[in-house]
């Protein structure tokens, strides 16, 4: 009876965090139309530090922990990494010892607000190289840790338990909608989404990353021919909006910012989703 109300309690805080996700009119200088509407998802509203695609990635990673009965939940990332900031604020939340294995031997838990705040939350933080980082990024699922049973969670959310999460994006809204677009970093996000798409419908993806070869790394992570089979004409790659990397970013791109966060509610950034709209309103005027 315990483990059925613990479950309960899980699924009552997941479901409190994502309704606060609203959908809004989105506006791009003149895009917007009488023969288009745009909208915009705003799962940053869910959470200060478990926002956006970040829960949605951790949810099933969650339920997981606790259907394999395991004592210790570990991740991977860099540092800066959003990821494990959500994830130790979510074992925080759940009371869940966690470990974070960080991308550099060099650092600490006070090279920055994003590490510092994982270790307040209750993180324990180990600092790797580079090399031995690479190894063991990918580790997903229950392993055994000095003899506890943990759950990895792969770097970014980066697994099967991650994409089931997103595919939840699409089908939590009543609406139907003709394309859905996104940033593209792990491609956990878009597999999701591309997943639960309704059959008219297509995903357009804009990777952050230069060279980044979108098809194949969705079919890699996928790891499923005859679901990538389904999905792979749906997709729409935009891959000339990386602005020369990750975190990379120009004049035009800040300059693009600023007015679109001048014409809407919310503040994009020059990360993910300022890529992706600047792509998006590339796009649009194209076609």
């Amino acid at each position: 009876m315990e483990k059925e109300e613990k479950s309960s309690d899980i699924f009552n805080l997941f479901k409190n965090l994502i309704q606060l996700s609203v959908i809004e009119n989105c506006y791009l200088s003149k895009s917007n139309n009488k023969d288009l509407e745009l909208f915009v998802k705003r799962d940053d509203l869910i959470h200060k530090y478990i926002s956006g695609n970040k829960i949605r990635k951790l949810k099933y990673n969650i339920f997981s922990f606790y259907k394999n009965n395991c004592s210790l939940l570990i991740t991977f990332g860099g540092a800066f990494s959003n990821h494990l900031l959500a994830t130790a604020s979510m074992c925080h939340e759940l009371g869940i010892p966690c470990i974070g294995i960080v991308r550099g031997e060099e650092l600490n838990a006070k090279s920055n607000f994003i590490l510092s705040k994982c270790d307040s939350l209750g993180m324990k933080l180990e600092f790797v190289s580079r090399t031995n980082f690479s190894e063991q990024k990918k580790m997903s699922g229950l392993l055994v840790k000095d003899g506890i049973p943990a759950w990895f969670v792969p770097e970014g959310g980066a697994n099967l338990e991650g994409i089931e999460g997103c595919k939840e994006i699409v089908s939590e809204d009543e609406e139907i909608y003709d394309y859905y677009v996104l940033a593209q970093g792990t491609t956990t996000t878009s597999i999701g989404i591309a997943l639960a798409l309704p059959p008219s419908a297509k995903i357009i993806v804009v990777p952050i990353l230069k060279g980044f070869n979108s098809k194949s790394e969705m079919k890699s992570l996928l790891n499923n021919d005859e679901l990538w089979n389904v999905i792979k004409d749906k997709i729409i790659v935009l891959d000339d909006f990386h602005f020369g990397g990750y975190a990379k970013s120009t004049k035009e791109l800040r300059e693009f910012i600023s007015e679109t966060n001048q014409l809407n509610g919310m503040q994009i950034e020059e990360v993910y989703t300022g890529k992706a709209l600047f792509a998006l309103k590339n796009y649009v005027d194209k076609n």
